[in-house]
């Protein structure tokens, strides 16, 4: 494989694999479907692979295409960032994001780390609130973007990201299993609050709400000396934490979906590129679930908290 790949055919093979048509993809690439049918065909030959497979009307990706998709997606990335880094006319201004402290531990240094490279010239801060305040201060135009944790009933984000909401306890001690379950859990507005009582009142199970509070250090307290259960989105888990399910008697909560929410904004080319950033980390960003009641080790999987220090702050769901 001495040939370089085509950041062109790249290009089309993402708007491929993000439509599932070669016609809608021609329409995203401006080129004629007959175009993008020939560059497919150069770049399967160039990998040795068959990357697409027919679905239908729709155009699936193989094992191949999978693998190949994430590659395609850093290349990419790194061609606009390296062009952005040498353009004399690359955005310059301040923006505002706001964010749950435990979504920002988790997702913030990837997008600031990819934005900042991008937009050197851009000064980006950063507010840590409660989802019901962010949702005030988009309203109030405080904020040019917010990421949030989305609710039906409001329904004013555009859901960006979903992961599981589960059920966690401490992985030392056997709270879970006193006959009346202590709760540790947001205030009465938070999301994950109610769908955690609500699972409780068809499982039938007893239940006092122990802790309330909108901190995520006064809550993960909680739960790591084992005073209480609460529930946590995947990407707030911490090492000594032990994920509860349904062999343990705990029924399936609905996913937590993260969502964004754009305010009113005098830059929106600044908006626009932090948008597609956080888009594109948020799409970057994983992280594999423990087994069944086991305790959730990030040292196992390349992420650790040890030397970090944890800052006081809010759920994301509160």
């Amino acid at each position: 494989m001495a040939a370089q790949l085509d950041l062109d055919q790249l290009q089309t093979f993402l708007a491929i694999a993000e439509t599932g048509s070669f016609t809608r993809a021609a329409e995203e690439v401006f080129r004629t479907q007959s175009a993008v049918s020939m560059q497919m065909r150069r770049l399967e030959e160039r990998i040795g692979r068959p990357l697409f497979e027919k679905d239908g009307r729709t155009n699936r990706l193989t094992e191949d295409g999978e693998r190949l998709l994430a590659y395609a997606r850093r290349m990419i990335r790194l061609n606009r960032e390296t062009l952005a880094a040498f353009d004399d006319n690359r955005l310059e201004g301040q923006v505002r994001i706001g964010t749950p402290d435990d979504y920002a531990d988790r997702f913030l240094p990837e997008i600031m780390a990819r934005f900042a490279r991008s937009n050197p010239r851009v000064e980006m801060s950063v507010v840590c609130e409660p989802t019901v305040n962010l949702v005030e201060q988009i309203r109030r135009g405080q904020l040019d973007v917010a990421l949030v944790t989305h609710d039906d009933e409001k329904g004013a984000s555009e859901v960006v990201r979903r992961e599981p909401l589960l059920w966690v306890a401490s992985a030392n001690h056997a709270v879970h299993e006193e006959d009346i379950l202590p709760l540790a859990v947001g205030r009465p507005t938070c999301v994950w609050r109610r769908s955690a009582i609500d699972m409780l009142d068809q499982m039938e199970r007893d239940y006092r709400v122990l802790f309330t509070s909108w901190s995520a250090s006064v809550i993960i307290a909680a739960v790591m000396s084992g005073l209480a259960v609460s529930v946590l989105p995947e990407c707030a888990l911490r090492p000594g934490m032990r994920v509860l399910t349904e062999s343990d008697g705990f029924g399936t909560l609905p996913d937590c979906r993260i969502g964004m929410m754009r305010g009113h904004t005098s830059q929106p080319a600044i908006v626009e590129a932090l948008v597609r950033h956080i888009t594109e980390s948020l799409d970057n960003i994983s992280l594999p679930a423990p087994e069944d009641g086991a305790s959730f080790d990030f040292a196992a999987i390349g992420f650790s908290l040890r030397g970090r220090r944890q800052k006081p702050g809010t759920m994301a769901g509160w």
